[in-house]
């Protein structure tokens, strides 16, 4: 799905980060070009810094 799809589907969407799994030592299990687009909202996460890890639940401190 595009941004502008999600943007347009699901208006609570304030931000995107961008994920790419490059190796299988890194989590990509098929070996192409695979992006992934993640979505943000506004208070999903008591502190944003950092990035994806804060989405993940109990990777925030590493």
């Amino acid at each position: 799905m595009t941004k502008r799809k999600i943007l347009e589907k699901d208006k609570t969407v304030t931000g995107f980060n961008v994920g790419i799994n490059i190796g299988k030592d890194a989590g990509q299990t098929i070996m192409h070009c695979h992006i992934h687009l993640i979505p943000r909202r506004n208070g999903d996460v008591a502190e944003p810094q950092g990035g994806i890890r804060n989405v993940i639940p109990r990777k925030e401190r590493y």
